[in-house]
């Protein structure tokens, strides 16, 4: 039977005002759906007209029809009126497909995608309109909608993140089709949905199913839309859903990872984050996950993205955990402690800033220092060198406006000498010149703001505090020497707290 003829069998129309109801002389509607798969696929010139029209269709024909709710269908031809279903799905689906990139380095244009949006607009309210006539049945025989679940979110996850592909209508209906799916299900939210529990199953296996075809190395950056579907499923499951999948989820988020382009490097180090956060230290140390990962993000820290280092020392913070105790952490004893990764990650975000120039990757590497000596604790005393060379360098070039780097390298100091202070007082007279150089600068920089000022100013007396007390006093004896020709009185009276207040 022709669509057409059925819709007006069916007494439907745009305009029609009768309510669905079911027909004795209508055909099986697993005789319709090959029908419908088939006119989906094979006529791409009308193809709007034609969804628009199966649109009509699942909005008025009767739930009983459609689903076949009235008869006592043997278990074979339920499993096939799914698998017709998932099949006419697959169809509109693909309507709404997205053309493929030729290679891995360089995405399609938007005017690729002109097309995209109006079709997935399209598709969105067609199954829509399926999930609401499948809710107005009573939701009865809930595996045809577990059947049909996975790959409607991921078409709704493909159509509404703000991409090329996208507009914000076609945004817009797929959120509506998200939403429809978790109110049929009865599922809370996203994560719900794909990790279910005791009465609400998950789909987040079968998703994965649909994805895994797309997900190997050469298959991965053709499919703009592929890498942002598995990101997104990735970052909604939570422990203890996360560890039996290890093994579907690490390769694709390690490749992403890899990627010469910066953004999707940058979604592969927040999916192995996700990972190392919600994964238990224990799942990730089996077969030696742990160490591949941290090989794979030591290696990123010799890129000279910002926005990537600054997401690879995060995680690389939280990995050093699951790998190994924090030196600090160590009792003290007689055999001399072995050099770990968090001295090598130390020692090499340490080279990086000597040479680095660019202020928005010192003030990432700046920021990262503080946990790093932390960390370490009295053993940054094998780094002493080096760390003084950071700090005297990062000390002297101005960050404005916020002076950033230079308010992070002074918590630095603060807290080497707090935890190497038997080894300060021999560097006590270039870490001295350089405090006082400090206060100078920031005292005659009109270009700070007075809150600024005040913060430097303040965090620079604690540190000469510091210092002094390491020093017994030779810090105190060389400031009572400065007096008003040396300097201005904002300077005196930072200095005179020092001399008259010193931590011991």
């Amino acid at each position: 039977m022709e669509l057409s003829s059925l819709l007006h069998d069916l007494h439907l129309s745009s305009s029609s005002s009768e309510k669905p109801r079911p027909s004795a002389d209508l055909p099986p509607i697993t005789e319709l759906l090959p029908q419908l798969q088939e006119k989906l696929i094979g006529s791409p010139s009308d193809t709007c007209s034609l969804i628009g029209r199966v649109e009509q269709l699942f909005q008025a024909a009767h739930p009983y029809w459609l689903f076949s709710l009235g008869s006592a269908n043997q278990e074979g031809e339920w499993a096939e009126l799914q698998a017709a279903y998932c099949s006419v799905i697959g169809a509109l689906i693909g309507c709404a497909a997205l053309p493929l990139c030729d290679d891995d380095c360089s995405p399609l244009s938007a005017a690729a995608y002109q097309s995209v949006p109006i079709r997935a607009s399209a598709v969105s309210s067609t199954l829509t309109a399926l999930i609401d006539s499948w809710a107005r049945g009573g939701g009865a025989r809930g595996g045809l909608l577990l059947a049909i679940a996975p790959p409607l979110c991921v078409f709704s996850v493909t159509h509404f993140q703000d991409q090329l592909w996208t507009s914000s209508t076609s945004r817009a209906a797929a959120r509506r089709l998200q939403e429809a799916l978790l109110r049929a299900g009865q599922w809370r939210d996203s994560a719900h949905l794909l990790m279910g529990d005791q009465e609400n199953r998950g789909i987040l296996g079968n998703v994965l199913d649909i994805l895994q075809p797309q997900l190997s190395k050469e298959s991965l950056f053709r499919c703009e839309s592929v890498k942002f579907v598995f990101s997104w499923t990735l970052l909604q499951v939570t422990r203890p859903a996360l560890s039996p999948l290890l093994p579907r989820l690490l390769p694709p988020s390690l490749l992403l990872s890899d990627h010469h382009r910066p953004e999707n490097c940058m979604m592969g180090v927040q999916c192995l984050h996700h990972v190392v956060l919600h994964t238990a230290a224990a799942d990730l140390r089996q077969f030696n996950r742990s160490e591949v990962l941290y090989q794979a993000l030591f290696r990123l820290l010799f890129t000279t993205e910002e926005a990537v280092i600054q997401l690879v020392l995060s995680c690389l913070l939280d990995l050093l955990l699951v790998l190994e105790k924090p030196p600090a952490s160590l009792a003290p004893s007689l055999p001399r402690r072995k050099s770990c990764r968090h001295d090598d990650v130390l020692r090499l975000v340490l080279t990086h800033m000597e040479a680095e120039h660019k202020v928005a990757l010192r003030r990432v590497y700046a920021a990262a220092l503080p946990p790093l000596v932390d960390r370490v604790g009295v053993a940054i005393c094998r780094h002493l060198r080096r760390v003084e060379r950071v700090v005297l360098g990062y000390l002297e070039i101005r960050d404005p406006p916020e002076e950033t780097s230079r308010l992070k390298i002074l918590e630095v100091l603060q807290k080497i000498i707090r935890s190497a202070w038997p080894r300060m007082q021999r560097r006590s007279a270039s870490l001295l010149r350089c405090l006082l150089r400090l206060l100078v600068d920031v005292s005659s920089d009109s270009e700070l703001s007075d809150s600024t000022r005040r913060q430097l100013m303040d965090q620079t007396s604690v540190c000469l505090r510091l210092l002094d007390a390491c020093c017994h006093g030779d810090v105190q004896r060389c400031l009572l020497q400065v007096d008003s020709s040396c300097c201005s009185a904002e300077v005196l009276c930072c200095l005179e707290t020092v001399t008259t207040t010193t931590d011991r």
